[in-house]
């Protein structure tokens, strides 16, 4: 590797001198300035295999620069470094043909190893025009903490391609803005944005909000209807708790995607699909696919970039920056400023957040609607937290069977605005008890059938019939 030269534009003096001394000793020549003015004035004559800058750079913002050495060394790679370790830095570095992106504080040995990769390939990446008018304000996620920042850089390196995408996370991690920033900063970012939770959806009325129907395909069909993958021509379609979606349904959807093409509910004339795929989960899928919930092709179609967004516990330095955010939004909608202490502060931090960044929000909103004081303290802070432990009036506490599928059945006609749902719904909500009931049980029993049939008080040859019927897979465990 040695002879190849290292240009090293950086302002801290002290970073300088770690990183040319370290490449030094890789067999590196290395030249090294505090200012971009000479940095291009390197490059311009030729000069250096790889370059290292930091965005900040005292006479101008090397991320302005990166367009202008793109253009005359399209071939040169460049390493982007930034103390702004946020989102739309990662993107704009990656947009202007940064070969990498690296935040501060930054591991030397990655760094060097990076500078390797990048003489090895010899590639940069195809420059993209920059997004107009984008400021960090507007940007849809927010922290800046280590754990956030492979988040970054992954949406970054995705924004040129189509590539499907499975996000994983617990309920409240921001699953939804990860989906929409991988859109807004996509290629298909003019198109539409098609967000469906499917654990919302009645299990018999999935396809035909997924795929759409024509007039008279069911009882209640009365006009054709666009399904949500029409909807999202040319745009992204993101399907939010896809482990909620049924077996049958899964196997639909993975039809679609092999095959690029869907019919709808009654139609018989195929249609392209011209989306891009984002879902997402809080469920354990390997688990699933092991159970036989959750069909191992689909899993694998679905998981071709996974992306796992981290627990608010895993980024407790963000809180401060979150809180602020969403003071500044009830602000905006008319609110008190509120302002909370460092103490208040340090309390926020320390708390394990089961419910993540929206468990949060929900606190900071409840705060600037009633809390008198316009400075918040510790004491109120805490008080909250534990009221927040308590059951809230009205919710469901130790729910009984009948009591859930009520509110379930509630949902159920809901779901179908001024129409009455089509016949057979007594058999329906029948088998959507008797999967779980059978599946949970012989999970217990470790698939044996005899086991699981003496416990649910059925015939064994009625269970053999059940799981066909209602299409169980079976899985054994030693």
């Amino acid at each position: 590797m040695s002879g190849e030269t290292v240009l090293i534009a950086e302002d801290d003096a002290a970073i300088r001198t770690v990183v040319s001394r370290a490449l030094s000793r890789q067999g590196f020549h290395v030249q090294a300035t505090s200012v971009a003015a000479t940095l291009w004035r390197w490059i311009a004559a030729g000069e250096g295999d790889v370059v290292i800058t930091d965005v900040g750079l005292p006479d101008e913002n090397s991320l302005d620069l990166l367009p202008r050495i793109k253009q005359l060394r399209p071939d040169l790679p460049i390493i982007v470094m930034s103390a702004r370790n946020t989102l739309l830095t990662a993107v704009r570095a990656t947009e202007r043909g940064a070969y990498e992106y690296l935040p501060k504080p930054f591991d030397l040995s990655n760094l060097l190893a990076t500078v390797q990769r990048s003489l090895d390939r010899r590639a940069s990446r195809p420059q993209r025009a920059e997004e107009p008018g984008l400021h960090e304000e507007q940007l849809p996620i927010i922290g800046r903490a280590p754990a956030m920042q492979e988040i970054y850089r992954v949406i970054a390196r995705l924004a040129a391609t189509d590539l499907t995408v499975l996000i994983a996370g617990e309920s409240g991690t921001g699953k939804e803005l990860v989906a929409r920033a991988l859109h807004d900063f996509g290629k298909r970012r003019d198109g539409p944005f098609v967000p469906v939770n499917m654990a919302a959806i009645p299990r018999e009325l999935i396809e035909s909000e997924l795929f759409g129907h024509e007039k008279g395909a069911f009882t209640g069909a009365g006009a054709r209807r666009a399904g949500r993958f029409e909807q999202a021509e040319g745009g992204t379609l993101f399907l939010d708790e896809i482990g909620d979606m049924p077996i049958e349904a899964q196997t639909r959807l993975l039809r679609v995607l092999q095959q690029g093409e869907f019919i709808p509910v009654g139609g018989s004339n195929p249609i392209r699909a011209n989306v891009r795929i984002v879902a997402a989960s809080h469920r354990d899928f390997r688990q699933m696919v092991s159970q036989g919930l959750f069909r191992e092709d689909l899993y694998y179609r679905l998981n071709v970039v996974p992306l796992r967004l981290p627990a608010l516990r895993e980024r407790a330095d963000d809180v401060p920056a979150l809180v602020q955010h969403f003071l500044g939004k009830a602000h905006e909608e008319g609110l008190p400023v509120k302002t909370i202490d460092p103490d208040a502060m340090r309390r926020l931090k320390e708390h394990n957040w089961p419910g993540n960044v929206r468990e949060l929000e929900n606190l900071v909103r409840r705060l600037a609607v009633l809390c008198s004081e316009e400075i918040i303290g510790e004491s109120v802070i805490q008080s909250e937290l534990e009221d927040s432990r308590r059951p809230v009036e009205g919710e469901p506490v130790d729910e009984t069977l009948s009591g859930a599928v009520a509110r379930h059945v509630d949902r159920y006609f809901a779901a179908h605005d001024d129409e009455l749902p089509p016949p057979g719904l007594y058999a329906r909500i029948l088998e959507e008890l008797e999967r779980p009931l059978i599946t949970r049980t012989l999970q217990a029993t470790r698939g044996n059938q005899l086991r699981a049939a003496d416990i649910l008080g059925l015939n064994r040859n009625t269970l053999r019939k059940k799981i066909r019927e209602l299409d169980i897979h079976l899985v054994r465990s030693p």
